[in-house]
């Protein structure tokens, strides 16, 4: 039996093709080993650039404990690891002492690089700063690091996959808690492990099809292999589908939520975004038409973030620039996440029986039906009507049923303010989910395309499933690739010790 199949093995694959194979993860091997341990030392100033207390120098790579030796002036035994020690640190060619300050060492490989690693926390002064890079630039070996240069070591290192360190950049670039949080469940791994465990399931499923494929006539191959394949591919690509159907809410937080203020002329947007990011961003005036372009800034709504943009007044109008404005601001209504439709309370129908047809016909001039859900009405000016009106509108606007939520405020006075904040919370928060409680979303535009990109590939694997299983096995290849992508680890070894470890093949 062990002749038989190592003859089988031979006839398909040739033994140059199998030394090429096993010559190549040697060398491939050999690189990983060797590159670590030749590449060149860097260092940066990784606190970030300006005056300040502290700041922190880091350095990574073979020579980090001649820099810690020299600049520190250890003769002797380093410093334990992961250690703080006070130490005057030098200038390693003219023995100047550049400050006094704590120093860190951290082995490799545990380190964030897994490479030898030594930081420098010293004074925050420009000087001081200047005169530490400059001293470690002067040594042979050292180079300042490039962008990012320190993470991709890491990656490199199998310390960190893709996803943790897109997670580790958005959480740099984190200006809200719901950021911060979303960045921080992604960086500890929790969507790589997802995708890690689909990587690990399509390997197993490309095995037993490369193995039906290649030993199934020498009887070594169990019954039923192809229908668990079935099971599993079609179970996977179930669950990507449903990964996918996240409306964006990952994406949408990790980039804002984009609101659009909507409405005619002289409804009081413009003094609503005024109103919300407590500044005079837009004009205000009562000359019908002022805003003619879209002004955009940013907010922190309850920890989520949102990208606010003021509009022209909706109206019909014969000045070039003010049309011209008009088809801006429908297109952003178009692309928003959210619609806040501001109405002009005093223009509302002094009977409110005609209140919710008013309305209706008021929505239906601006947004799609299908986008009636995503919007907030807003009914502004509410210091101008009468205190009985006022009251009988609020009562009339809670009975009310079949539109989107309703807020009577006043820009002038703040009046019903708090509540609308409540609601426009609400909405966002809907819109971006739970970062913490949710399953792990989609937050890069390459992973839904290369998830996307595996459906396909997984149909494809259904679609010649009968005709022909070399095509079948080309559309699980393709899959597992894509996702390599996403996860930056892919190799066709791991296939092979999948077969040798599943399939008792020649024992």
């Amino acid at each position: 039996m062990l002749l038989r199949s190592i003859c089988h093995w031979v006839r398909r694959t040739s033994v140059q093709g199998f030394m090429t194979r096993f010559t190549r993860q040697l060398c491939s091997r050999k690189r990983l080993h060797t590159g670590l341990a030749d590449a060149e030392t860097i260092f940066t100033l990784s606190s970030g650039h300006g005056r300040c207390g502290v700041a922190v120098i880091r350095v990574s790579g073979p020579a980090s404990e001649t820099a810690l030796r020299c600049m520190a002036g250890l003769t002797r035994s380093l410093p334990p690891p992961r250690t703080a020690m006070l130490r005057s640190i030098t200038d390693p060619q003219s023995k100047e002492v550049l400050d006094r300050g704590l120093v860190l060492w951290f082995p490799g490989p545990n380190s964030f690089t897994g490479e030898d690693s030594l930081e420098f926390h010293i004074h925050g002064g420009p000087a001081v700063i200047t005169a530490v890079l400059q001293a470690l630039g002067s040594m042979p070996g050292m180079r300042p690091a490039e962008a990012g240069e320190f993470t991709r070591r890491a990656f490199q290192a199998g310390k960190l996959g893709l996803t943790e360190v897109e997670g580790l950049g958005d959480l740099i670039h984190a200006e809200t808690e719901a950021q911060r949080r979303q960045a921080l469940r992604q960086m500890s791994g929790e969507l790589g492990q997802l995708y890690q465990d689909w990587t690990d399931r399509l390997k197993r499923c490309l095995a037993h099809v490369e193995a039906f494929i290649d030993f199934s006539e020498d009887e070594l191959i169990e019954d039923g292999v192809l229908e668990q394949v079935d099971g599993s591919v079609d179970g996977l690509r179930s669950e990507m589908a449903r990964h996918l159907q996240d409306e964006r809410r990952g994406e949408r937080l990790r980039s804002g939520v984009q609101v659009v203020i909507a409405g005619a002329t002289n409804a009081g947007k413009s003094s609503l975004l005024n109103t919300l990011c407590q500044r005079p961003a837009a004009i205000v005036s009562p000359i019908a038409g002022t805003t003619r372009d879209v002004v955009e800034t940013a907010l922190d709504v309850g920890g989520f973030p949102v990208l606010l943009s003021d509009t022209a007044g909706l109206r019909d109008s014969m000045d070039l620039v003010e049309k011209e404005g008009i088809r801006r601001a429908r297109e952003r209504v178009e692309q928003a996440d959210l619609t806040l439709l501001v109405v002009d309370s005093t223009q509302l129908p002094v009977n409110n029986q005609q209140l919710k047809s008013f309305l209706q016909q008021h929505l239906s001039t601006v947004l799609p039906s299908s986008e009636v859900r995503r919007c907030l009405l807003i009914l502004n000016k509410a210091d101008l009507l009468p205190g009985e009106h006022r009251l009988q509108l609020r009562m009339e606007l809670g009975r009310l049923s079949g539109l989107p939520p309703v807020s009577l405020i006043s820009c002038h006075t703040s009046d019903g303010l708090q509540d609308f904040l409540k609601a426009l919370h609400r909405s966002v928060k809907t819109l971006c989910g739970d970062p913490l409680s949710d399953a792990p979303t989609l937050t890069q535009a390459r992973h839904r395309a290369h998830i996307q990109q595996c459906v396909s590939a997984l149909h494809q694997y259904a679609q010649y499933r009968d005709l022909d299983l070399a095509l079948a096995a080309e559309g699980v290849r393709l899959a597992l690739t894509s996702l390599g992508r996403i996860t930056g680890r892919v190799g066709a070894e791991e296939i092979l010790d999948i077969i040798f470890k599943d399939f008792c093949i020649g024992k």
